[in-house]
């Protein structure tokens, strides 16, 4: 029997100091708890928020059970005692149906908050709120590729972004359903062929962000990731400049085999495939012709 004890206690002891190790191991700059803009910001005050105010149930609800298991447990004095019989007590069939409603309405009224507020553009500290950047975010099987219609220039698997200025993500997907998420920025959205979502997000300064497909599709899932760079107002300029003059133009062919299952590096363009596809509207495309197919479309409509 000691020996038996002896090998539990050991197999405790292991056991926590792998836990330890684990944590010590891991990046105290967890995503969604290192907000780096007002969107991931909001998001962050609303989980703790919730955590808090669960806990305070928590803690109630032990309190309340140690009170009431020490107050009204058998005792000798009162091994005769025959409790009342009752038939109801309207006072507390009102307190603990009025507690959940309480509850739910406490957690309900930040949360719908929360959810109009994301629904629109992030205010920004600049003392005139500037226009959202537009970006075509677009999923295939496995990377990302970024359409700035505005500047006329296409990234794969990175986008850069002006500091302090809204972003208007604007997702679909060329085949299953994906989601977008950069967890300091904000949270993740959904991205499905055939139709547009959009998500806002906002960097407060500059800095480096990975972010990475939230929804599982397929074996390339896991290394379906890519990278933000929050650039100020001028470099964010300069590197759109460098761009239009220096990179390579997209071609069908080109942007075809790029919608084939694999995982790819960083690629830049001097232009988009939106000059030829939208593949929110359209949720067919020939890639191996680099053609929509109408009829299709209008079978899906």
């Amino acid at each position: 029997m000691k020996r038996f004890q002896s090998i539990s206690r050991k197999r405790d002891l292991v056991a926590a100091l792998a836990f330890v190790l684990l944590l010590s191991g891991c990046d105290i700059r967890m995503g969604v708890l290192n907000p780096k803009g007002p969107v991931a910001q909001t998001q962050y005050d609303l989980i703790i928020w919730s955590i808090i105010f669960m806990l305070i149930i928590v803690v109630v609800v032990f309190v309340l059970f140690t009170v009431i298991l020490i107050k009204y447990r058998e005792r000798p004095d009162n091994m005769d005692y025959e409790p009342p019989e009752m038939h109801g007590n309207k006072l507390l069939e009102v307190i603990w149906t009025g507690i959940p409603i309480i509850i739910v309405i406490a957690l309900s009224i930040p949360t719908v908050q929360a959810i109009f507020e994301l629904e629109e553009p992030p205010k920004t500290s600049a003392e005139e709120q500037q226009k959202p950047l537009v970006i075509h975010a677009t999923s295939a099987d496995w990377k990302w590729i970024f359409s700035y219609p505005e500047q006329g220039i296409e990234t794969v698997n990175y986008v850069n972004i002006p500091e302090d200025r809204p972003v208007e993500f604007r997702l679909t997907s060329t085949s299953s359903i994906t989601a977008l998420w950069i967890p300091e920025l904000g949270g993740q959205k959904y991205a499905m062929a055939g139709m547009e979502t959009r998500l806002y997000l906002l960097a407060d300064n500059p800095g480096t962000y990975m972010g990475r497909n939230a929804n599982f599709n397929g074996e390339g899932f896991a290394k379906m990731e890519f990278e933000v760079e929050s650039q100020t107002d001028k470099d964010f300029k300069d590197w759109v400049a460098e761009v239009q003059d220096t990179a390579p133009k997209l071609t069908k062919t080109t942007y075809s085999k790029i919608l084939e299952q694999s995982h790819v590096g960083r690629m830049t363009y001097s232009n988009t495939h939106l000059d030829w596809v939208d593949h929110a509207a359209q949720k067919t495309y020939y890639k191996d012709k680099g053609e929509h197919d109408p009829h299709k479309s209008h079978m899906d409509h």
